[in-house]
């Protein structure tokens, strides 16, 4: 299965169905504790932010959903990155329904993250994930992410994985390959 298959909604997201999307795939999941539930007045503030959800459907069917959230300064200090945070951007929560896990969704996702936020010039990405959720290490390693930090957050233990977007930084101080 492939992202372009699909019928992609980013502009004026119902929340209440993506919610609805998130819960389901939630309850579905073996390890719910591995992904985010902003509520929705955090989802409404984020979008009025510049952060942009997308949300991928077979027909009616929701299949997988991807967000992104610009960073801000405090942010960066929760993940003891010293960088501007305005060349910084978080791959928030991301999820496919339970049925089309395998079709290497997820890893398409972020492809379609990368090339929007080069678009956008951002030059980092960073995103946290569950220790135990090799799955999506899996895909963060192979979209070139590289292993940052370890820290507790208020949903509990996540990695950080911090990844160049500007290809001129790849031989910075931070030291990502790219």
């Amino acid at each position: 299965m492939k992202l372009e298959e699909l019928n992609c909604i980013n502009k004026s997201i119902d929340l209440g169905k993506y919610i609805e999307f998130r819960e389901y795939v939630k309850a579905n999941m073996t390890h719910p504790d591995w992904l985010g539930d902003f509520s929705k007045n955090d989802l409404i503030y984020m979008l009025n932010n510049n952060s942009k959800i997308w949300i991928y459907y077979l027909k009616e069917e929701p299949i997988c959903s991807m967000m992104l959230i610009p960073s801000a300064e405090n942010a960066l200090s929760k993940f003891e990155l010293d960088l501007d945070y305005k060349d910084v951007v978080d791959y928030g929560p991301m999820f496919v329904n339970s049925k089309y896990i395998g079709n290497g969704l997820q890893y398409q996702m972020l492809k379609v993250l990368d090339e929007y936020c080069i678009n956008k010039k951002y030059k980092y990405a960073i995103s946290t994930i569950h220790p135990d959720n090799i799955y999506s290490i899996n895909s963060l390693i192979k979209d070139k992410f590289i292993f940052f930090n370890q820290k507790e957050f208020k949903r509990g233990l996540r990695n950080i994985y911090l990844k160049t977007l500007d290809k001129k930084l790849c031989s910075k101080d931070i030291n990502l390959y790219c």
